[in-house]
This record gives structure tokens, C-alpha cells and sequence, in this order.
């Protein structure tokens, strides 16, 4: 099954407000750090329901958003959820971004980024848009160090990009964006049941749901275009 297909199927099924709700835990720590500034331009790169570029233009008056999504369905559902002029939703593949070189100010992705076919070329595609001081906040919770999430490949037919910490700097480095921050993204609110109540359904032992919450969390690394 493709990227689209599978999304389309998510999309159809509601699941796109379901994402929303399980990410926005960290996502909202990590849209607090972007230095996004009046007017600015932002791509949300797999936007999903496109929660996060309208939040930004809410707490950071934004100038334009454009969330990309390689599922029709799903940038049609985000684009039923606001009447905002300012936000416009396209279908659009992730290795070859239809956007002028030096056409955007930042860049965001929650939950996406492993999706990408390429995502050597979807990092060059990124340094390509940006503008001469853009960022970019990539953030994922299905990574090297969260052993956690290593069985979602099970439950999902698109080949997923499982990288380390490292791995995200380097590749972001040979793509040209210098690595200004990378850190984990605690879920504080994720509510954890007392040692009584374990095992759970999910969990065999309250230590390790607290490592995934508390400790390991989302990994967020951020480029910058120098």
C-alpha cells in the first residue's frame, strides 16, 4: 500500500483528529520554540488534520501556512477545519516540494518525516525552499532510542525510516542545514497508573511506561540553513 492509500484510509476513518490529539502533548512544546515571527512563511511537511500550521498562525501570527500532504484525503479533511485565508492545504510529495527555492521561512514536521521515500532527498528538497536563517523542527516519536516504538512497523505497510539521534544530525549536515538543537520532548501529560495497576493492556511495568513517556518522549532536532 502507498503513503497515499494508507492516509487516505486514516483520513476517511477520523483518524486524522486522533493524531492530533496523541501529538499535540509535545508538539506544542516544540511549535513554542520555532522563531517564528510576523509575516513569516511556514510549511507544515505532512500535516495531517494541519493543527500545527494553524496553531502558529494563532500564537505567532504567521503570515502564510501551507500544509502538504501526500494523502488528498487528509489535506482535504485539514482544510474543512478553518476558513482562515491564510492557510492553504496541497497534495504534494515529499521529495520534490512544489515551492521556489527560498520560498519559506521555517519548516515543521510531527509524526512524519519517516515516511519519506527518500528522506536523504526530502532534507535536500528542505534546504532547497528555505531561506538564507530558516529552521527546521523535525520531530518523531518512532526513532532509534525509543525501543518502544519499534513494533509500530507491524502495524503499518509503508516502510518507515527508523534513524538515531546521530543519524538525524548527520544526515541533516551533508543535506546543508547545521544542527542547532536536538533534544528529547518529555509527555508530562500522558497519565501513568500507579505500580498496582500493572500489567496493563499496553504495558507489562510501570518503568517502562514511564521511560516512554517521561524519559525518551519525542525527539526533536532542528536545522538551520546557514
Amino acid at each position: 500500500m502507498s503513503v497515499r492509500e494508507e492516509f487516505d484510509e486514516w483520513a476517511a476513518s477520523g483518524r486524522d483528529r486522533g493524531m492530533e490529539d496523541r501529538h499535540w502533548h509535545t508538539a506544542k512544546h516544540a511549535l513554542a520554540r520555532m522563531p517564528v515571527e510576523s509575516g513569516d512563511t511556514v510549511l507544515d511537511l505532512g500535516c495531517g488534520s494541519g493543527y500545527a500550521g494553524r496553531a502558529l498562525r494563532e500564537t505567532a501570527n504567521a503570515g502564510r501556512i501551507y500544509g502538504l500532504d501526500g494523502s488528498p484525503e487528509m489535506a482535504h479533511n485539514a482544510a474543512t477545519y478553518t476558513d482562515d485565508p491564510g492557510v492553504t492545504y496541497v497534495v504534494g510529495d515529499f521529495g520534490s516540494l512544489p515551492f521556489a527555492p527560498d520560498a519559506i521561512d521555517h519548516v515543521w514536521s510531527m509524526e512524519a518525516f519517516y515516511y519519506a521515500a527518500d528522506p536523504h532527498r526530502t532534507l535536500e528538497e528542505i534546504t532547497r525552499v528555505l531561506r538564507p536563517g530558516g529552521t527546521f523542527y523535525c520531530a518523531v516519536n518512532y526513532y532509534e532510542e525509543n525501543v518502544h516504538s519499534h513494533p509500530w512497523q507491524d502495524t503499518i505497510s509503508i516502510e518507515m525510516t527508523r534513524w538515531d539521534r546521530d543519524q538525524y544530525r548527520e544526515a541533516f549536515r551533508e543535506a546543508g542545514l547545521a544542527v542547532a538543537e536536538q533534544d528529547q520532548i518529555p509527555d508530562r501529560e500522558v497519565g501513568i497508573p500507579p505500580e498496582s495497576e500493572f500489567p496493563t493492556d499496553d504495558w507489562e511495568t510501570r518503568e517502562a511506561m514511564v521511560e516512554r513517556y517521561r524519559e525518551l518522549g519525542t525527539l526533536l532536532t532542528v536545522g538551520v540553513v546557514l
